[in-house]
């Protein structure tokens, strides 16, 4: 029997596609490995959106050199936003690397073995995780200065809402309870399609898909989410009140210079809609520091802005030149990299204080929590708002839905027990 392993490094739209094909290839008879010295066929989905992942991803191909002359039989395959248009660099490169597949191209990998593609409507596969991934729209038509995905995922392109609610009608019959839809801005979904449906529209017929518990979506653009969404998710009881709303910057003119095509005064009107719709909503952003030209004054106005909404949830990450984009053409990477680290820093002591307090205030409560696997000696799942739960529990509950009483917080995560008084298993209900 054929034996494969896909090693995975990037977004959760990596993760999404890396889980397709590794159901592809098991439908087609091929045995999922726990390492590269076990593998028949390897496959390694990369991202390049930051140096630092990048860099992981050529170690990680320079490490199969020496497995690829020991095994000439083996196949290597390099997928994901690494490859571009061109691959004759990277042939050149890694002349160890059988295939060079563009981001979500799998076909020239599967069809010379009789597999389809695996996004394609009716595709049916092997059981999923009670939480997983649904990709609904590819691409980003937006290009923003700093971002090298749409010169290698190319621009948007949304599927049909029958065939997602296909694809999430066979993922639930095979375990899946929550769906989590995805793309470079889930907020552009239909634009592109003859009927014009949106994200509201395919989040209503979602929410009537039999056995599914939960949907969540990523990532919205500030500029793109509409009034008619905000009060779809406040009303719809299978989507989760937990919304991810990258702002980037807090000054106007790095935001200006980012292409991000909004002010920080809209940004701030939009967080106080969706509160006003859902005043229990959780919230999490995405911030750069060290963006070409950020002054101390313009960094600051990030903090003050992070401690004026205290969102649940920050990723920050500091500012990687990527050659290509708009911002390597026309800005020179000028703030230092101990600076950079600086600002990371004091981002994430704020976060880390802001989410202490926040997570806090659960302390005591009782929670749902949809139960993804165990770790550690214990289970963990997820609540509606996207809070990490961890609990105790003799008997299996992967996939069910319990309620855990809190009885321990931080900033990262909960803890607690689902044998407190009144705790209970609740086996399906949402």
């Amino acid at each position: 029997m054929a034996r494969h392993y896909i090693w995975t490094i990037g977004c959760q739209m990596n993760k999404a596609d890396s889980e397709r094909l590794g159901w592809s290839l098991e439908e087609l008879g091929s045995e999922r490995t726990k390492g590269v010295e076990d593998a028949d066929l390897i496959v390694l989905n990369s991202c390049v959106v930051r140096q630092s992942a990048e860099n992981r991803v050529i170690n990680k191909l320079n490490s199969l050199r020496s497995l690829k002359r020991r095994r000439p039989g083996l196949t290597i395959v390099l997928t994901g936003c690494l490859v571009d248009a061109e691959v004759d660099g990277l042939r050149m490169r890694f002349p160890h690397v059988d295939l060079f597949l563009r981001p979500q191209d799998f076909a020239p990998l599967l069809e010379p073995i009789g597999a389809e593609a695996p996004s394609g409507a009716g595709f049916i596969p092997s059981p999923p995780s009670p939480s997983t991934f649904v990709t609904i729209i590819q691409g980003c038509d937006n290009f923003c200065s700093y971002c090298i995905v749409p010169y290698r995922r190319g621009r948007e392109k949304s599927r049909p809402i029958n065939e997602i609610v296909c694809e999430v009608q066979g993922l639930t019959r095979r375990g899946a309870r929550e769906v989590t839809l995805l793309g470079q801005n889930v907020d552009s979904y239909g634009h592109d399609l003859a009927t014009k449906p949106d994200l509201a529209d395919l989040l209503h017929e979602l929410n009537q898909v039999d056995g599914l518990a939960r949907i969540r979506f990523l990532t919205n653009h500030p500029k793109d989410m509409s009034q008619k969404l905000i009060e779809t998710v406040a009303h719809l009881e299978k989507v989760c009140r937990h919304i991810s709303i990258p702002v980037q910057a807090g000054d106007n003119d790095i935001l200006r210079a980012m292409r991000r095509g909004y002010t920080i005064q809209q940004y701030r009107e939009l967080i106080d809609r969706i509160r006003n719709a859902m005043p229990d909503v959780a919230l999490s952003t995405d911030v750069i520091v060290g963006f070409p030209g950020e002054t101390e004054e313009q960094f600051q106005m990030t903090l003050d802005l992070l401690q004026d909404i205290r969102f649940d949830t920050v990723h920050v990450a500091a500012y990687s030149e990527r050659p290509g984009t708009i911002a390597a053409r026309r800005y020179k990477d000028d703030i230092p990299r101990l600076e950079k680290m600086r600002r990371l820093e004091k981002v994430e002591s704020l976060q880390e204080t802001t989410a202490a307090e926040i997570n806090a205030r659960l302390l005591g409560q009782k929670l749902a929590v949809l139960v993804e696997g165990e770790k550690r000696g214990k289970w963990y799942g997820r609540t509606t708002t996207g809070k990490l739960v961890f609990f105790d529990n003799s008997a299996n509950c992967s996939g069910q839905l319990v309620e855990v009483q809190i009885e321990k917080t931080s900033p990262w995560s909960l803890q607690g027990n689902i044998n407190s008084k009144g705790g209970r298993k609740w086996h399906g209900q949402t």
